[in-house]
């Protein structure tokens, strides 16, 4: 059965499990090596979604230069599924046209890229707008105005960003706070039993400011679903042989995925349910964006939430996927040991 979280500090419940549609279309360049998902396609993996409970859709305006938004309004259109039972998230920065300024996040391309998304999408509001990336040029509260302008217009619900630096969060916050504007509600991040590198200093602002994490990629671009190992590191038809994204330690993918077969094999499931099942368990988790080219691919993720890992499983995952020691991160329990500790006696 579904399970559902606020949507950061929010009152919007989203399912912990989000439908992203990156794998629709596929028009040219890296998308056709994505996926390639066409409209049928795309109808039967959300018919399949909102009857497994998800209610919680991604896409982006650069995917497949438009098509994946377009697809998903329509698809929504087809299967009459009411746009109040949907939250509908998608994002603005990537290159959408040959113009100076068809990318980045100031003002100016924020109001052109939003018109032209929610005319894809068929609707008069975006649920969750994030900003896709960080743009070096374009001054943060240039673009936190822009955003609570659309707030404030009801084009846009609330506001996210996504694959940001803990520092730039951390300034964004203080300045939406400062100004009265609209504040990042979430932080959409790459984040997996491969990849925890969140975990030093994003995971703990999130946690302090109240704000979700959605994760992108859970299974590492693939490599934990199962088809991936040390003697074939480069399966057929594997999105992962033709796009190596995102980057990791393969070496310590293989050892992690020795711990994982075993617990896959306890549980009578792949080893990619176990990789989801093993995020799902983190609080500071709101919602893990899964993505699918096939209904077999999807429902196998969609399963991940009947997964009960048990704690020493939970422990073994743990282990074997440990962050190695950085500083400051070793030295701040060392010193604060004494903080916590009793009293020195008299």
């Amino acid at each position: 059965m579904m399970e559902f979280k606020t949507l950061g500090n929010t009152g919007l419940l989203v399912s912990k499990l989000c439908f992203g549609t990156m794998t629709f279309s596929g028009a040219q360049g890296i998308w056709k090596a994505i996926g390639t998902v066409d409209q049928a396609g795309a109808e039967g993996l959300i018919k399949a979604s909102v009857e497994a409970g998800v209610n919680f859709f991604d896409t982006a305006d650069v995917y497949s230069d438009g098509e994946s938004e377009r697809m998903l309004g329509q698809a929504l259109k087809n299967l009459n599924i009411a746009r109040k039972d949907v939250v509908l998230a998608t994002k603005v920065f990537g290159r959408v046209g040959q113009g100076r300024n068809d990318v980045g996040a100031s003002r100016g391309h924020i109001m052109d890229a939003v018109e032209a998304s929610l005319q894809r999408l068929q609707t008069d509001h975006i649920d969750l707008y994030q900003i896709h990336g960080n743009d070096v040029i374009t001054p943060v509260e240039e673009t936190l105005r822009a955003l609570d302008t659309l707030v404030q217009q009801g084009k846009v619900r609330y506001v996210g960003c996504s694959n940001w630096q803990g520092w730039k969060i951390a300034k964004a916050l203080g300045i939406s706070e400062f100004k009265n504007l609209a504040r990042f509600d979430t932080l959409q991040a790459y984040y997996s039993i491969a990849g925890r590198d969140l975990e030093r200093d994003i995971v703990p602002l999130l946690e302090e400011e109240k704000m979700g994490l959605l994760v992108w990629s859970p299974l590492a671009g693939g490599l934990l679903s199962g088809k991936f190992s040390r003697e074939n590191q480069k399966p057929e038809g594997s999105r992962r042989s033709e796009f190596d994204f995102p980057i990791v330690d393969k070496e310590r993918v293989w050892k992690i995925l020795d711990v994982i077969a075993p617990i896959a094999n306890a549980h009578k499931c792949s080893p990619a349910r176990i990789a989801l099942a093993w995020v799902l368990t983190k609080p500071f988790v709101t919602s893990v964006i899964v993505g699918a080219k096939r209904p077999d691919q999807l429902l196998d993720n969609l399963a991940a939430l009947d997964v009960r890992l048990a704690g020493d499983e939970i422990k073994q995952l743990d282990e074997a996927s440990a962050l190695p020691p950085e500083y400051p991160g070793w030295m701040l329990p060392f010193q604060g040991a004494t903080r916590l500790g009793p009293a020195p006696r008299s």
